[in-house]
């Protein structure tokens, strides 16, 4: 190859620097990188080394310096012990100090300076006026006097000197200039001042104090002079960012840490009632402003000098603080202002949810909302413990809760409301306090304003969603929509203290009052009851939905970073955080559907709301559906605490049982706290498909071919309820859930013919109840309206009474049992202590089901004008046993207490409580023993007193003939297309609706249809051919709902040969 320099060939490449060795790219580069990474080293520690050395240098110099400053210091100070010093010399001498000065070697140095510059300090300070650098070097030398009682505070060296110098050098009067003292009180505390007094208090004063203003010490004096001077000046500078950094660091240091008994004993006390008055409306206006700062978010720095400024204001919210709090105000809440009083009352909603609760509380079911983190063990929780007893009771004080009340009375804000609330809503939900314990609650509770204000604010309080619409906050909770911790934070408070109150006045409201509001004390008219009854349904679905979500949506972070961007919060649901909202919404559906069931109740006692207004169409609960609710162990349905029943799926593993799907736990707590939001019809099948579950484990199915565990007994007609009594008790017959098959006894001695197979135990025991329940057996009574309650006097008829009333309830309950309906009607207030869950006591408004006159008398006594004791009435009744006249005291030694103007409420529930709960009370107990022997109590309770009156006997509707007719057979050579049969149905189609129901008494004992329509009849309704014979009669065997109808040849004959049978009112047969 030819190169264009003329070569034509080309030259060798040597290497003159030894052998070659060929290496690769990767190590070329490795091998470069390493020798960068050398060089670096090499360079960072001649770096290193340099600094090093400079360092030493120059502390070295210092040093040095330092040590001749000081031997400078010592000459001047010998040279001066034997002359007065002069102003200048002192001004050198401040100088040289304060650059050499050391805690450890030159504390008697500063001391000795300090006494000479307290004795010259006129003339000192008149030369540091002309000097533009006088108020620097009084800074200095307070920051040293400061540094060193910091360091001699735990030790027992004298602190007077360096105390007085403090007290000397920022009093008022040595200044003309004000803004300078401003600049000292700053540095001061920006360098630990109350910090250090608190240090000197508590090792220089004594602890072991009674608690009083007055100090108990010289020391303790002058503590009490160096705390207060700083706070006095501010609250006479009028400079509201000075007194803000002051009193925020009165609070950090002194208020906000736990106390130590020289605080608590002598220096809070000598704060709030000694010599100097303390500026509690400006705290009030720090802490206040701290607060909405917390809320709005940090703005900019306006604090002096540095830029932790900002971070010292920030108090902490302790439960010591609080204390203080209360402490503090409490000479000055009768005199303070509506508006001082409002703010007052928002720094209690900020600091009283940090106090703990009780740890004595005796209330195993715990909803308190608050999950304290304060940690506290020892001496600490019986300190916390003092202060929360304190706390509580300043908070329940007469002049606090009067100053609430007139405060919310009035016009007062959304601000104040909500933070009435959340006082309130801590006390029941975090400390649980029963509103009839503490002033502020039941005298807020009565309050009828109060109550009508809260409820505006509930349904008013609203928020900005993500597509920038204004929702009210109730609406959300109502649909079931995740909410931000803001905004869930805002409406808890307010909606639980409103139920709590709002329930608590109506135990107190009478239907008078409810229905009419003859006394002003209703907040509301029906209307408008009847609206927030919808709003307050919907919010307990609501709050269902969300504890129990069907899912749990994850957010991804892109995704969370652009609903931040629109203002819309989300939140990290760790386990922590779904606890504490479990605990929250549990609180708040406990209360909110308390009262929805009261306003229910009174409903059902006495109608106001429209016809399927409680029904919400949100609830899909269908009894045919698949779920494992009716397939549960018994235990499984019973009200329990909202938050336990996420655990209920674990229950059904450990059973054995298939696990609960979500849908099914919402609708277990649906049906167990809000029943009646699904329908009537609905429950009936859902409480016989529970029913049914149990009677396949007690009797299985062989009782159908009549073998299989069951009870058999014989029966004398003429004694069926003794015979029944003996046979059928606990001790012979423990478990009544088998199959009985019953032998009658004639007259004669010789068992009836028949085997029974069902029917002629149903009419036994249909017998048989309508004997039990006779009044004139004696066991029950009749109201003015022939409804039967437990009679009072029963205990006279015989000693074993109470094995009576539990035979009874059992009884009733078999025929609940087996699908049976029994025509006994019974009083409301009676069922209603059946379906109680408080022991069966009820208050004063059933009183109108068992003595009309008696509620009519107590509500004129309570309205009464004139003079009460011009009655003569004590606090007795008189019951009358069979002509035995006898005197019953309704409290202790209650025949020498007249009843009075003063005393009249209480004489009219202890009388009411008497009739309706103490007179029966055994008795019901023993029914309702009885009954749940045989269904399970919490079954029924998905009823109200007259839906069970229903399950019982049936409803009065008019009978479906075109069921009947469906549901009914035939036999004997009857069919459906008979001319016998045709004209029957059309007597009975043309018959009225009484005689129809005589007609279904005479085939069937009981003259309602079934709940669920015909097609449950058992045994089902057959028509059987009767014969031919022109006088016989329609006859019916009621043990098997047979009709035995005679062939007739024309519609007049037949229906009359009808009506003449089931109007005669015939008793059963058997044939």
């Amino acid at each position: 190859m030819y190169s264009f320099e003329g070569d034509f060939r080309r030259k060798p490449q040597q290497s003159l620097r030894g052998a070659s060795k060929k290496a690769n790219k990767s190590t070329l580069l490795k091998n470069a990188q390493q020798q960068r990474e050398k060089r670096e080293e090499q360079r960072l520690k001649l770096e290193n080394a340099i600094k090093i050395q400079s360092f030493y240098r120059g502390y070295r110099v210092r040093k040095k310096q330092r040590e001749g400053l000081r031997q400078e210091f010592d000459v001047q100070q010998n040279s001066l012990q034997k002359v007065a010093p002069t102003v200048e010399a002192l001004y050198t001498l401040v100088l040289k100090i304060s650059h050499f000065y050391s805690d450890k070697e030159d504390g008697p140095r500063l001391v000795w300076l300090s006494q000479q510059l307290v004795k010259y300090k006129d003339p000192y300070l008149k030369l540091l006026s002309g000097d533009s650098k006088g108020p620097q070097q009084v800074k200095m030398l307070l920051l040293l006097c400061l540094r060193y009682l910091w360091s001699i505070a735990e030790s027992g060296q004298p602190i007077a000197i360096p105390m007085r110098m403090l007290e000397v050098f920022t009093s008022q009067a040595v200044y003309n200039n004000k803004d300078i003292l401003k600049l000292v009180w700053k540095c001061l505390i920006d360098s630990g001042y109350f910090e250090c007094m608190r240090l000197l208090l508590n090792n220089k004063v004594p602890s072991s104090l009674e608690r009083s203003h007055v100090p108990p010490t010289p020391v303790a004096a002058s503590i009490y002079e160096l705390v207060m001077n700083p706070i006095s000046y501010a609250a006479t500078c009028k400079d509201t960012q000075f007194s803000k950094l002051v009193l925020t660091s009165v609070c950090r240091s002194l208020l906000c840490p736990a106390y130590t008994e020289q605080i608590s004993q002598f220096l809070l006390p000598a704060m709030a009632y000694g010599k100097y008055p303390f500026p509690f409306v400006d705290l009030i206006q720090t802490l206040i402003s701290q607060c909405r700062e917390e809320e709005v978010g940090e703005g900019k720095n306006k604090g002096y000098g540095r830029t932790s400024y900002k971070k010292k204001l920030k108090t902490d919210m302790t439960p010591w603080l609080l204390r203080a709090f209360l402490m503090l105000g409490e000479k000055f809440v009768e005199t303070m202002s509506a508006e001082s009083f409002s703010m007052y009352i928002q720094v209690l909603q900020r600091l009283l949810p940090t106090l703990p609760a009780s740890r004595n509380l005796d209330d195993d079911d715990s909803d308190s909302e608050e999950d304290m983190d304060y940690a506290a063990n020892g001496a600490d929780e019986d300190r916390l413990e003092e202060v929360r007893e304190e706390c509580l009771g300043v908070i329940d004080s007469q002049a606090h809760v009067h100053k609430m009340v007139a405060l919310v009375s009035g016009e007062p804000d959304t601000h104040v409301m909500f933070a009435v609330s959340v006082i309130c809503h801590c006390l029941m939900s975090q400390h649980r306090f029963s509103i009839h314990k503490r002033r502020l609650l039941y005298s807020l509770a009565y309050n009828p304003k109060f109550v009508r204000s809260l409820w505006h604010c509930c349904v008013s309080v609203s928020t900005i969603t993500a597509t920038r619409t204004e929702t009210a906050l109730i609406m959300m909770l109502s649909r079931g929509l995740t909410m931000s911790d803001r905004d869930i934070g805002r409406i808890v408070p307010l909606l639980a203290t409103f139920c709590s109150m709002f329930s608590h006045s109506l135990h107190t409201l009478h239907d008078a009052d409810f229905y009419e509001d003859t006394t002003g004390s209703m907040p509301f008219n029906l209307l408008e009851i009847i609206q927030m009854v919808i709003a307050l349904r919907d919010v307990c679905l609501g709050i269902i939905e969300l504890a129990h979500p069907d899912a749990k949506p994850t957010v991804n972070e892109d995704y969370r970073q652009a609903l931040s961007r629109v203002g819309v919060k989300t939140r990290n649901n760790n386990v922590k955080e779904l606890n504490q909202q479990t605990l929250q919404w549990g609180y708040l559906f406990k209360v909110t559907a308390s009262l929805v069931r009261q306003i229910y109740t009174r409903d059902a006692r006495r109608s106001f709301c429209p016809k399927d207004l409680w029904l919400s169409d949100r609830v899909k609960i269908q009894a045919d559906g698949p779920s494992q609710i009716c397939q549960s162990n018994m235990s499984m349905f019973t009200q329990r605490p909202f938050r336990t029943m996420q655990s209920l799926s674990k229950y059904q593993e450990d059973e054995g049982l298939p696990p609960l799907s979500n849908r099914d736990v919402k609708n277990l707590v649906i049906l167990t706290e809000l029943p009646f939001v699904v329908s009537f019809h609905e429950r009936v099948k859902i409480l016989q498909k529970l029913i049914g579950k149990d009677k396949e484990e007690n009797q299985g199915g062989q009782h159908q071919f009549l073998s299989g565990p069951s009870i058999n007994v014989m029966i004398r007609r003429n004694y069926i309820y003794e015979d029944a009594f003996e046979k059928l008790s606990p001790d012979n017959e423990a478990n009544l859930k088998l199959k009985m098959r019953v032998q009658l006894v004639n007259a004669a001695g010789l068992d009836e013919a028949g085997i029974d197979g069902g029917g002629i135990f149903r009419e036994f025991l249909n017998v048989l109840l309508k004997t039990g329940f006779d009044p004139n057996r004696g066991f029950f009574s009749q109201t003015t309206d022939r409804l039967l309650y437990p009679n009072p006097q029963a205990a006279v008829l015989t000693n074993d009474y109470m094995d009576h009333y539990y035979f009874l309830g059992r009884m009733l309950g078999k025929a609940i049992y087996e699908n049976m309906l029994v025509e006994l009607p019974f009083a409301s207030f009676f069922l209603s202590k059946i379906l109680s869950r408080h022991s069966g006591y009820l208050d004063i408004h059933h009183l109108a089901s068992l003595d009309p006159e008696m509620y009519k008398n107590l509500l004129f006594l309570k309205q009464y004008d004139g003079d009460i004791k011009d009655l003569g009435l004590d606090f007795t009744t008189v019951n009358n046993d069979f002509g035995e006249t006898k005197v019953v005291e309704l409290k202790r030694d209650g025949h020498n207490i007249p009843v009075t103007a003063q005393n009249r409420i209480e004489y009219i529930h202890l009388m009411a409580d008497y009739k309706l709960n103490q007179q029966i009370k055994r008795h019901c107990t023993a029914f309702r023993e009885g009954l749940s022997d045989l269904i399970n109590l919490e079954w029924l309770r998905m009823f109200d007193q007259q839906e069970l009156q229903v399950l019982i006997s049936g409803a009065a509707v008019p009978i479906d003939i075109e069921d009947l007719k469906q549901y009914t057979n035939y036999s004997g050579g009857y069919d459906a297309d008979h001319p016998v049969i045709k004209m029957f149905w059309q007597v009975v189609e043309e018959l009225t609706d009484e005689q129809k129901r005589q007609l279904l008494k005479f085939i069937t004992s009981c003259s309602r249809p079934p709940l669920l329509g015909f097609k449950d009849l058992y045994p089902a309704l057959c028509v059987h051919y009767g014969g031919n014979e022109p006088d016989r009669l329609p006859t019916a065997s009621t043990c098997m709902n047979l009709l035995k109808l005679p062939e007739c040849k024309d519609y007049a004959t037949l229906k009359h040969k009808l009506l003449y049978a089931i109007e005669s009112g015939a008793g059963f047969e058997l044939s």
